[in-house]
Parts: C-alpha cells; structure tokens; sequence
C-alpha cells in the first residue's frame, strides 16, 4: 500500500496552505492512505488547563467542516482523529475517511495525560482500553493516539492478530521527538509491523513535526521536516508477515 504521514499548523492561514500542498502531493504521488496528526485542523485545547464548552463545541463544529473537506485529498482513506461527543461524554475518536466521503469511527483515546500542557484528562472522557485491528483496503492496522505508543502490551496482541501496521496520530513536543521515534522503533519490532505516525506542528514547540514511516524491524525508512512535510512511500504488507517469524516475535508465542 502507497501511504503518506505529515505534519500540519492548526492555524487557519498556514493550515489552508499546507493542505493544499497536501492535496497536490498526494495526487503527484498516487497515494492510497493519509494518516493525519492528532487531532489535526483544531486549536489545541488540552494545552489550557480549564475546560471550557463553548471551545470545545467550537473545535467540534470546525472538525466536521473538515471532514466534510476530507474528499479533497485524491486518495481512497485518510485516518485522524476528531472531538466528539457522544451521549454527554466528550472523546477524542479515531476514524477512518473513504473518498466517497463516508466516515467510519475507530476507537476512542483512552490514555489520557494531565500536566501542564496536556490537560487530555480535563477535555476527554476515557474511550476504549482495548486495541482491536481494523482495516483499510487490504491493510490491518491498529490505532495508538499518541501517549497510546507507550502501550507496550498492545503490541503482543497486534502480533498475535496479524496487524500489518500501527498507526499513530501524535500531538507532541519539538523538546521529547527523540523519545517518540524510540516509541516508534519498539512498537514496530515487538509487533512486527510497519509504524506510521504523524504529527501536529506550531511556531512554539509544543508540538513539533516529525511523521515517520519505520519498517517492522524498526529501520527508519523516512521522517517528516519543516523541509519536507509530507513523505509518501510503497509499505510491502507481506513484510509484516514475514517479519512476526522472526526474531523477537517468534519468542513470544
């Protein structure tokens, strides 16, 4: 499968330039699957330690405008994640976007930070313990949002279920990429399979960029920049397979 992961500005300006650079990338570079950052296109909310409604009744209504916008990207999936609320609890949901313009809900961010700069636990209800593989086109996939790369124990049961990629929409800091893309490393050896990740991006640091595409023994194929926003490669999914025979899969069975 043809995949693509990036970073993008939520400010309104730069968010509308980079996506139509997005848009023209994918279409030069005939991707199949976008993965998108963290909560890509709203205003970083959980960064304020108070929770406020009217904001997050304002993130919701401009996340569904660009859901609505989704279709623009010549491609046939696109994954993110989104601020919803359903039955009076508020989550951050992962979903899958089909280029007909349906959209299917994946699971809901269970792991939740609360300290300064991330008050995930004062904006989000806790959403699903479980990591279930779903799918798109012939690629099985997991969806670890964020902090949900730092769950080591759901990278037994991808292995154990087949999961050819794990895809992980990120909001983090410039000052921690080195731990994340350690994060990244681990994630795909112990289940072999590919990790795909995204990130937000800002002026200040609070979250600073880097997408990566690691191959499932944890080679760094590509990373994203301020340079190069947006990397596109060919994941040969049967890599995945033959890589749970391997060490240190095989050890675990």
């Amino acid at each position: 499968m043809r995949v693509t992961v990036c970073e993008l500005p939520h400010e309104p300006a730069a968010l509308e330039s980079a996506w139509c650079d997005l848009c023209a990338h994918t279409a030069r570079e005939s991707s199949e699957l976008v993965l998108l950052p963290e909560l890509a296109m709203v205003e970083p909310l959980w960064e304020t330690e108070r929770f406020d409604l009217a904001r997050w009744r304002a993130a919701e209504e401009l996340c569904d405008g660009w859901l609505a916008r989704l279709s623009e990207l010549p491609v046939a999936y696109v994954v993110g994640t989104r601020p919803i609320t359903i039955d009076g609890k508020l989550f951050n949901e992962g979903y899958l976007a089909f280029a007909d313009g349906g959209v299917a809900p994946l699971r809901r961010k269970s792991l939740l930070p609360e300290e300064a700069g991330s008050w995930e636990a004062r904006w989000f209800d806790r959403g699903d313990a479980l990591f279930p593989p779903f799918s798109a086109g012939t690629m099985s996939f997991g969806l670890n949002i964020c902090t949900e790369l730092w769950a080591l124990e759901s990278y037994a049961e991808y292995a154990r279920r087949g999961v050819q990629a794990i895809l992980s929409p990120r909001a983090t800091a410039t000052s921690t990429m080195a731990k994340w893309l350690a994060a990244g490393v681990v994630a795909a050896v112990r289940s072999g399979a590919f990790s795909l990740s995204s990130n937000r991006v800002d002026p200040t640091g609070a979250c600073g960029g880097m997408g990566w595409i690691i191959s499932p023994d944890g080679q760094i194929l590509s990373t994203t920049s301020c340079d190069v926003p947006f990397v596109t490669m060919d994941i040969d999914l049967d890599a995945s397979t033959a890589a749970r025979a391997t060490y240190p899969r095989y050890v675990f069975r």
